[in-house]
């Protein structure tokens, strides 16, 4: 059973009960990952849109998909919030950042010059990125013992609603060009404000207060990350999820401008495909990964195993059809239910799991972070592999979900059902012995 008194959640148990204060909190924290998605399709949807705009290059393109909220502005925002949330608390960082958010969001709305687009694409990537690991660490320490899946995954829910409203919203306003694509980040605008004045009713994780109250070196704490178990987890989480992320980055914001640019349809009709992705992962995520992932270790595993096999499915499709509407759908449906249980959800909870409270939110922003860099290393070069046609990226991607498989299959952890405090005690490495004590 939990022994740490949770503020949020109430007395401690370790039963699948989710009180209703639970739920309204995880989905207010769950913004982040609304708004994280959100933005990262907002701009796939206006990728050709502003390359016409502005007259911006393929690498132009490659640079803005880049710099933003799907890899590296989000990776520096990832590994300073991450840190700082351990440091300060969560509650300081997901009280503010959403307002950074909202500047960086009015920014690319208002563009009336490249510069704009670009600052205020970084601005948003750092905002979000902060936000992610902070907001994940307090649902992780608030929740039930037998029911972190559930409250995790709903957070997930959150990042593919996120997308499907977006991109609703961009092929509802795509006759209006530019201007729709305008509108479309003001919503997102609009959202941050309303989430940021609701959240400031949410209180300190109480295991985060217990925590910091004990005695302990904070440069001492993070140098333990690079050995042992903390440095295995680290290991696992960052490699599982890397190689993962590369997949989901690449479809998040490349399908509507491959889908036009390879010839297999109109941007309304790359932008609908994604939609009908992110759809089926809410469907995924709501009938397989909630009701079952906090079940038991074998169920997780046969979960996972079942999702990385659909993934590599999908991309593995292309290497022998054509890229046709008909072919993307068959990809958008296997790839987006496989990740619900394979993906970024399983990425959540194991990373509140393995890691104990006062350095949960910087190896989280450590691994999301160096996730979200090379995402951006190779959304540099997506394009131009584009422009070659689907099978060298197809490729590409069959490869890394296959290495994100195999890892996050093989070396997934033990820890379905069990308390936070248990998992740490059970991780802990034995304490080092003097040569010729005693």
């Amino acid at each position: 059973m939990s022994t740490t008194p949770d503020a949020a959640a109430g007395p401690p148990r370790d039963d699948d009960t989710i009180s209703r204060q639970q739920w309204k909190w995880t989905g207010l924290a769950g913004m982040a990952s609304y708004l994280d998605a959100g933005s990262i399709v907002a701009l796939a949807s206006g990728l050709t849109v502003f390359q016409d705009e502005f007259g911006l290059s393929d690498t132009g393109v490659g640079v803005l998909a880049a710099i933003g909220p799907n890899a590296i502005g989000c990776a520096v925002g990832a590994f300073v919030g991450g840190r700082l949330g351990d440091r300060l608390g969560r509650k300081r960082i997901y009280q503010w950042d959403l307002l950074v958010y909202a500047f960086g969001i009015a920014l690319i709305a208002l563009a009336v010059h490249p510069a704009m687009l670009f600052v205020g694409t970084v601005i948003v990537g750092v905002a979000v990125g902060a936000d992610v690991p902070t907001s994940l660490a307090l649902v992780g320490e608030f929740a039930p013992d037998r029911a972190r899946g559930r409250l995790l995954g709903l957070t997930q829910v959150a990042w593919y609603v996120g997308p499907v409203v977006v991109l609703l919203l961009a092929l509802v306003l795509d006759p209006l060009g530019v201007l729709g694509t305008r509108l479309v980040f003001a919503s997102l605008f609009v959202v941050a404000l309303v989430t940021w004045a609701l959240r400031r009713g949410i209180a300190e994780s109480a295991r985060w207060r217990s925590a910091s109250e004990l005695p302990g070196n904070a440069a001492q704490r993070v140098r333990t990350l690079l050995r042992g178990n903390h440095l295995k987890a680290l290991l696992y989480t960052g490699t599982f999820y890397m190689f993962w992320n590369l997949a989901a980055g690449t479809a998040g914001i490349f399908t509507p401008y491959m889908v036009t640019t390879i010839g297999a349809g109109s941007n309304a009709a790359g932008v609908a495909l994604s939609c009908l992705g992110f759809a089926a992962g809410i469907v995924g995520t709501l009938a397989l990964f909630m009701p079952f992932y906090d079940r038991s270790h074998g169920v997780r595993k046969g979960l996972f195993a079942l999702g990385a096999v659909m993934q590599i499915g999908a991309y593995g499709l292309y290497l022998v059809v054509d890229f046709t509407v008909l072919s993307v759908i068959a990809s958008v449906l296997l790839f987006y239910v496989g990740s619900a249980v394979a993906g970024e959800a399983t990425y959540k909870v194991t990373s509140q799991e393995l890691f104990p409270t006062m350095l949960r939110g910087t190896a989280q922003g450590l691994t999301f972070g160096v996730a979200r860099v090379v995402l951006g290393v190779f959304s540099l070069v997506v394009p131009l592999l584009s422009a070659i046609g689907i099978v060298p990226v197809a490729l590409l991607l069959t490869f890394f979900l296959l290495v994100s498989g195999v890892v996050g299959y093989l070396a997934m952890p033990d820890t379905t059902g069990k308390s936070l405090e248990r998992i740490e005690a059970e991780r802990a490495d034995p304490a080092p012995t003097t040569v010729g004590s005693g």
